[in-house]
């Protein structure tokens, strides 16, 4: 009888952000993720002596296999191995969840089988399964580990489960289906760091980490009506965030400006300078749709079509990666909650039309200054009028704007000042309306803020900022 086996690594943000050795070390530790996915369902069935074409999936912190019934108090026996020395090996950051059911029945009722048993990984009782997480002196793990696994790109994109390694892993073999780009240091010795990103930038010199993932993915998998189409579904997700991301990075654009931090079953994650983040994040969002449109185009319901992200920028080159990391993270928790198919970036949460709509402006900000000769002031004179609505104000301070809200003319004579440029042509006019136009409504005495017009502001505020 067939049986089905998943398994998940548990406690992989807490272990991703205990990295204390950098920048290096914290990619490293998200590498050595994905590693495991991938090392350890292939060595459970090479252990069993069963052929490697029963795994279905993998990758993303999580797998499935089929084994065969007369295997499976090996398979546990195994995986009970693991789970103790991944413990020890991450100091109880990491555990390894594992369950399995016959392939009986409906894949429905496979699938409710297989989540029942997963739960028996959570809860207070969790601790005490099979006496697996019982105290003991674990080995210490180092940051100089994860540190040379990152450093070690691409090489190390090849590793096997090795029990006698105190990491479990040894690189050789073939490459996994992972993205592994990195933009190269000035020095060739290496990725670079992401003070050497900050410095590639265009205006500020500042870096980021943009982090990603598919709306309701789990909800997606959970639709499927056969174990053919859960495998399906996993594959393509899985495959396109590591081949898309690997590629879009490889290009001219982003080569030398971004690096690949993990990408999952239904996410990915980039550190890079921050000028090349918003644009790299359009242009995933694009490709995810142009190519769900066509594999999900006989899948009914919304779930897994669409893609939010969140981009957390750091506000000094020497920043710690760690809490950039966290950062970021919570951003895409704020956007996902917002609503579905957005983006959290700078100060704002907005769809991706609106992201588009600010790009358009930031470009007609930068044409006032660039090609008409206005004076980049008038950026200021935006950046004050936005900082001031965006806090608690003084009595008189907050008179004061509430004079100028019901007076637009007076910021547009403020702005008149500086939107003056020695051009006076049709396009001039244009771009400066553009402008205007995302300050006050049309035909009514109040001004707005859109919340596209703050991220267009902020965008040409710091590409034209230099330090």
């Amino acid at each position: 009888m067939q049986i089905f086996l998943e398994g998940k690594l548990l406690g992989v943000e807490p272990f991703v952000q205990d990295a204390r050795g950098g920048f290096s070390s914290l990619a490293g530790r998200c590498l050595y993720i994905s590693l495991l996915s991938e090392a350890i369902p292939r060595a459970l069935l090479q252990r069993l002596g069963l052929a490697p074409e029963l795994l279905g999936s993998s990758g993303g912190g999580q797998f499935l296999a089929v084994l065969t019934a007369e295997s499976l108090p090996q398979a546990n026996a195994f995986l009970v191995d693991v789970t103790r020395r991944i413990a020890a090996f991450s100091q109880h950051r990491l555990r390894l969840a594992w369950g399995s059911t016959e392939n009986l029945g409906a894949w429905s009722d496979v699938r409710k089988r297989l989540d029942d048993a997963m739960t028996r990984w959570r809860g207070p009782d969790a601790m005490d399964q099979n006496g697996l997480f019982q105290p003991f002196q674990p080995e210490a793990s180092t940051d100089a580990y994860f540190r040379g696994l990152f450093e070690g790109l691409p090489d190390s994109a090849a590793a096997v489960w090795d029990p006698e390694s105190t990491a479990m892993l040894k690189v050789e073999g073939e490459p996994h289906w992972l993205a592994t780009h990195f933009a190269p240091s000035g020095s060739g010795q290496g990725p670079a760091g992401p003070e050497e990103l900050a410095s590639r930038a265009s205006g500020k010199k500042m870096w980021g980490i943009l982090r990603g993932d598919a709306d309701q993915f789990t909800a997606r998998l959970r639709k499927a009506q056969s174990v053919e189409e859960y495998i399906q579904l996993s594959v393509f997700f899985r495959q396109f965030f590591a081949g898309e991301v690997q590629v879009l990075c490889s290009q001219p654009e982003y080569n030398r400006r971004t690096t690949v931090l993990y990408t999952g079953g239904d996410e990915f994650c980039i550190c890079g300078s921050w000028d090349a983040l918003i644009p790299f994040a359009r242009e995933m969002e694009r490709l995810f749709q142009r190519s769900v449109e066509e594999f999900l185009k006989e899948f009914p319901g919304a779930e897994g079509k669409t893609l939010s992200m969140a981009a957390a920028l750091a506000p000094a080159g020497e920043a710690d990666a760690v809490s950039v990391y966290v950062e970021a993270g919570r951003q895409l928790e704020i956007a996902k909650s917002a609503g579905r198919d957005t983006i959290a970036v700078l100060g704002r949460v907005l769809d991706w039309k609106q992201l588009g709509e600010a790009a358009e402006l930031k470009d007609a900000m930068l044409r006032l200054i660039g090609d008409f000769g206005c004076s980049p002031q008038f950026l200021g004179e935006l950046g004050a009028f936005y900082r001031e609505t965006d806090r608690t104000l003084p009595a008189r301070s907050s008179r004061r704007m509430v004079e100028t809200q019901q007076r637009p003319w007076r910021l547009h004579r403020r702005l008149n000042r500086v939107l003056d440029g020695p051009e006076r042509n049709k396009e001039f006019q244009k771009a400066r309306n553009a402008v205007l136009s995302a300050f006050l409504t049309r035909g009514q005495a109040q001004l707005k803020l859109r919340p596209s017009g703050r991220v267009a502001l902020e965008w040409a505020r710091f590409t034209e900022e230099a330090e």
